[in-house]
């Protein structure tokens, strides 16, 4: 039964569409947002002061996916848009849930020149030492974590 039904829509691709899509409304919707590890050459941290982040203001830059955006591309278009920083996602560092129908993404990313002017949502930039960092959002600072723990395995 399962070959036929197999050569069935291999014949008629277009006979998933209506079962596809049907599956696709029942899943649940969850946002995704994206955060750049970034390092600079003496091995601090780049964090940024969030202008509608009162509780944990520093963190890491970043933002949300658009729709259909692939995650590496989201955060260099979060860096360029927010610090005027030209970079590329090395990889993924950390992912987690981190609220009720939001995943965040954090990446190593490598900046390609310097930081520009500001955008509104941020108040200021400055590069942190790991053993120095601020109070941080759970998911900020794990992600720096993870990626001083491989920066770490990489020098020994």
């Amino acid at each position: 039964m399962s070959r036929q039904i197999a050569r069935l829509l291999r014949r008629y691709p277009s006979l998933l569409r209506l079962p596809y899509l049907l599956y696709r409304r029942a899943q649940s919707r969850y946002t995704i947002g994206v955060a750049a590890v970034v390092f600079d050459c003496a091995g601090r941290v780049l964090l940024v002061e969030h202008a509608y982040h009162p509780r944990f203001p520093w963190g890491l830059p970043g933002g949300w996916i658009d729709n259909d955006e692939e995650p590496a591309l989201a955060i260099a278009r979060e860096l360029a848009e927010e610090l005027q920083l030209e970079a590329s996602a090395i990889r993924a560092l950390h992912i987690a849930k981190t609220v009720p129908h939001h995943i965040d993404l954090a990446f190593l990313c490598e900046a390609r020149g310097p930081i520009g002017k500001l955008s509104h949502e941020l108040l200021d930039y400055r590069w942190v030492e790991a053993s120095a960092l601020p109070q941080l959002r759970r998911f900020h600072r794990r992600a720096i974590e993870v990626a001083c723990e491989q920066r770490c395995g990489r020098m020994e």
